[in-house]
């Protein structure tokens, strides 16, 4: 393994880690001990209902550094809809508990699930912020087949965010972390041939992360030239969000220049990460 492990983590994921059978969980536990020196910790999500005092104190004994909660939503009416099986406030308890033992603290959340709404969506991103955890994922909902969601879908009671929609609303929620300096560690689901044949309503797509920086920087860049009167700009950005600003296969640019701007592109290496500069070229 060598020096490339020393930045990576041992990771627990695909289920609910501290919800397994105890002796079972403990034996992955120890399975790993031997090697948590050659990693920067041990990172693992579960339910919010499957945490407490007891856990938390075995899960420290064997160098636990990072625990990520599967909130999904902070609506308690969504939370039920959707047959989560807890609460918001098991959201908070557990959240509150897991930093008060010194572990890094993780929240998922799930936009667009089944009696959701753009506002639900906001209150759950503003919820997790107060809850203050080092990071977040976001997780656009799919209809996947043969599931009780596409049962809804098919049945018009339940209408999914469209791609643009989601997009809109995660590039938000991305800006509303990132300006309150909380790590977005994921956004989108993680590309497999079963995730794309199995969409039912063809609002997945394998580079949706990219898609929500995109827009972030074509918000960012019309809100700023809403009080100017040329639409012959210079925009100055990071060197390495040049492509995020142009948007994928320069669908940013091509957008800007059908309404008409002339954009010349500067690099300044000090501008923040979604940040830019816009400035009339005349």
């Amino acid at each position: 393994m060598g020096d490339r492990t020393q930045n990576a983590e041992i990771a627990f994921f695909g289920g609910s880690f501290t919800a397994i059978d105890r002796g079972y969980m403990i034996s992955l536990l120890e399975s790993v001990q031997p090697f948590i020196d050659k990693f920067c910790g041990i990172r693992l999500s579960t339910r919010p209902d499957y945490i407490d005092d007891d856990i938390l104190v075995l899960l420290k004994k064997y160098n636990v550094t990072t625990i990520e909660l599967g909130a999904q939503s902070m609506a308690d009416e969504v939370l039920t809809f959707n047959q989560r099986g807890h609460s918001s406030d098991d959201v908070r308890k557990a959240s509150e508990l897991i930093k008060s033992y010194g572990f890094n603290l993780g929240l998922q959340m799930m936009t667009g699930l089944y009696k959701s709404d753009f506002d639900k969506d906001r209150y759950t991103a503003n919820e997790f912020v107060k809850l203050r955890p080092d990071c977040v994922r976001i997780y656009p909902t799919v209809v996947m087949k043969n599931t009780e969601l596409e049962k809804l879908y098919k049945s018009k009671v339940y209408i999914p965010y469209t791609l643009d929609e989601s997009v809109e609303l995660c590039s938000e929620l991305m800006t509303l972390f990132y300006d309150n300096s909380i790590d977005v560690i994921r956004v989108g689901l993680h590309y497999s041939d079963s995730l794309k044949s199995g969409d039912v309503a063809g609002n997945y797509h394998p580079a949706f992360k990219e898609l929500c920086e995109n827009r972030i920087f074509l918000n960012n860049f019309l809100k700023q030239t809403e009080g100017l009167d040329s639409k012959d700009v210079i925009v100055t950005v990071n060197p390495s969000s040049v492509s995020k600003f142009t948007g994928q296969n320069r669908k940013n640019l091509i957008e800007l220049e059908n309404s008409g701007y002339r954009v010349k592109i500067e690099k300044d290496r000090s501008i923040p990460k979604y940040g830019l500069k816009v400035k009339d070229n005349r």
